[in-house]
């Protein structure tokens, strides 16, 4: 795929995915990993799964985060442009147009029912994601891997641990078993 060609399709593949997703971040993940893995083929849900957790761990808001780190990783600078631009269009374009009529419509009834039935589904989209991300670690048997899942859920929701706190502790410990590695296999190359 050529250059250009390229850009067009992360541009039109972010533009759709945002302007048809409603949910934030974990909604659109789990949508470009279908996109990007699954269908064109650019990179491997590992990949993917790493650059979602840079995406999470990042300042601002994790579509935007995640569309960057897709973007560059496609095509590089030019890439993270075009995909943080198509990600951005739509919600500012939608954005600025309810914003001259929310006065008029706010109260009605159709639209509070509306919104309340795109929360549930956003709900659904988020649990198949986190259903998917939980799958593979827990199929890849690693034991620090299990543990972390369990202490960090354990402590986000039963102990109401900072999701901030929980992530720097999870980079940590991800950053601690790295250097362990690299470590490791400059002596096993002695």
């Amino acid at each position: 795929m050529t250059g250009k060609k390229r850009l067009w399709t992360l541009f039109t593949s972010m533009l759709t995915i945002s302007s048809f997703t409603f949910g934030g971040g974990f909604v659109i993940v789990g949508l470009m990993k279908r996109r990007f893995v699954d269908e064109l083929g650019w990179m491997t849900e590992e990949e993917m799964l790493d650059l979602t957790a840079m995406a999470q761990s990042s300042p601002g808001a994790i579509a935007v985060n995640a569309a960057a780190r897709v973007g560059s990783r496609a095509a590089g600078w030019p890439g993270l442009l075009t995909a943080v631009l198509g990600t951005v269009l739509p919600p500012i374009v939608l954005l600025s147009l309810l914003s001259l009529c929310y006065g008029a419509f706010r109260d009605l009834r159709p639209v509070r029912l509306l919104l309340a039935g795109m929360q549930a589904g956003v709900a659904a989209v988020i649990l198949d994601v986190a259903w998917g991300l939980g799958d593979k670690v827990l199929r890849g048997r690693d034991p620090l891997g299990l543990a972390l899942m369990v202490l960090v859920f354990a402590a986000g929701h039963l102990c109401g641990v900072s999701t901030v706190v929980l992530i720097l502790a999870a980079a940590a410990v991800g950053l601690c078993r790295g250097l362990a590695r690299l470590h490791k296999s400059k002596e096993g190359g002695r």
